[in-house]
């Protein structure tokens, strides 16, 4: 929008009411909202889905990393801060695909698949 026609919104109604102000914040209130639940909403929740199987990670498990390499975890090197070992997306990863080892860093793997525990059949 340009700054005359803002202008121009913000000048009072010939009745004494501002209703063309009014309707115009309204429209953008509920454009905001609208984008907020349909975009930004979504977003957040699988950012902190994929963060917590990050997290989460452990030896066995499948991924895929954002290269796109399938591979198994061998071992996790944890960064300690301040003495203390807690997982953060800066550790070290050894993988393990086909025949070839691999280090990368925990915050470039893309996807996670758990291992799941087979179903034993009952004899």
């Amino acid at each position: 929008m340009t700054l005359p026609f803002l202008l121009a919104l913000m000048q009072p109604a010939p009745g004494g009411g501002s209703s063309a102000m009014t309707g115009l914040l309204v429209q953008m209130a509920a454009i905001f909202a609208i984008f907020y639940f349909i975009v930004i909403r979504p977003q957040q929740k699988q950012r902190k889905t994929q963060e917590h199987a990050l997290l989460a990670l452990k030896k066995g498990d499948e991924i895929v990393t954002s290269g796109g390499i399938v591979a198994h975890v061998m071992h996790i090197q944890q960064q300690s801060v301040d003495g203390k070992a807690a997982p953060t997306l800066d550790d070290l990863i050894t993988i393990k695909s086909g025949e070839s080892r691999l280090i990368v860093e925990r915050g470039r793997i893309a996807r996670v698949k758990t291992k799941e525990p087979e179903a034993q059949p009952n004899a």
